[in-house]
């Protein structure tokens, strides 16, 4: 796992920065395994496939002179569903009063329509930087190529840094400058905060990463993660039930596996994961069900803590 950048502050700097930098970019991207390399930890469920990160995340970077707060979102697409307008509404409400922005882009590739689509959204009152994602998969003479053609959508103003979350180019340089887009303030959080988000919603991600993980490509998107129980035990270990919701009768075949051993296998995964994030034992105990058509099912994606908002015309 990459060192973390965060050191607990003693004493405050007298010019002390803190903000809020808001993540967008296109799925797959990168924008969670970034922010899990910047903390030193993970926080933020990560796969190969697009569409991962489901909601808003804060992921709280703190030394002894800046304190940035960041804000994972999901990537922005052209949604085929109800769960995909969801996704957009949580990337683009993550605009509001937030100090700077940070647009993620995959260099392996040139400029697609949803990155045309972003760099039409992103407002002219935000100072902008553009990061350059997965610099390590492409030649030199390229990645010249591939940066003009995203700076050519974006004001002069913005900032560009060459990075790869994975092996950790550019990560200081790309810090350096968001902090210097930051206001100076007091910070927003206690410095031993690293994310907003409770432990139970942590590892509702992390099962879904781990089905995510180890599912063919028909069935992953169609998963949700219910969490039933979260019970701490005696001896500090902590007890676990959830569900996980496929839409159809062929998928939760495929998820259980022959003779289970595919639910076996993301259970085992999950649970480490979870035993990593938590720092303690974990029992888990998961089942599939058949929730059909959820993602267009206002209702289910409300239960599931996916609420749309209505658009006033």
């Amino acid at each position: 796992m990459t060192e973390s950048l965060s050191t607990r502050p003693s004493p405050l700097a007298p010019d002390f920065r803190a903000g809020f930098v808001a993540i967008l970019g296109r799925p797959n991207v990168g924008k969670s395994t970034l922010i899990n390399a910047l903390l030193g930890q993970k926080i933020a469920a990560v796969s190969p496939r697009p569409q991962t990160t489901r909601r808003r995340q804060l992921g709280i970077l703190t030394t002894e002179s800046y304190q940035i707060v960041f804000v994972d979102t999901p990537g922005i697409h052209a949604p085929k569903h109800k769960l995909g307008e969801f996704l957009n509404q949580e990337a683009q409400e993550a605009l509001d009063g937030v100090d700077a922005l940070l647009w993620l882009v995959d260099v392996s590739s040139d400029p697609s329509a949803d990155d045309e689509r972003i760099a039409s959204l992103l407002p002219a009152w935000a100072p902008l930087v553009l990061g350059l994602n997965k610099i390590d998969t492409v030649s030199s003479s390229l990645l010249e190529a591939r940066q003009a053609l995203y700076q050519a959508l974006l004001p002069s103003t913005a900032h560009t840094v060459r990075i790869s979350a994975t092996r950790g180019d550019g990560l200081q340089e790309l810090v350096q400058t968001l902090v210097s887009l930051l206001p100076v303030h007091q910070p927003e959080f206690d410095p031993d905060q690293i994310t907003d988000l409770y432990e139970r919603d942590i590892a509702a991600d992390l099962i879904r990463e781990a089905a995510l993980n180890h599912l063919r490509d028909e069935v992953p998107h169609c998963i949700a993660v219910r969490i039933d129980e979260y019970k701490e035990r005696e001896n500090g270990a902590a007890y676990i039930a959830a569900t996980l919701f496929v839409e159809r009768e062929s998928q939760k075949a495929i998820v259980i596996g022959e003779g289970g051993k595919m639910l076996k296998a993301i259970s085992t995964t999950a649970r480490m994961e979870i035993e990593a994030m938590s720092g303690r034992r974990v029992f888990l105990d998961l089942r599939v069900k058949v929730l059909k058509n959820w993602r267009n099912d206002e209702q289910w994606l409300r239960r599931l803590g996916y609420r749309l908002k209505r658009v006033k015309t």
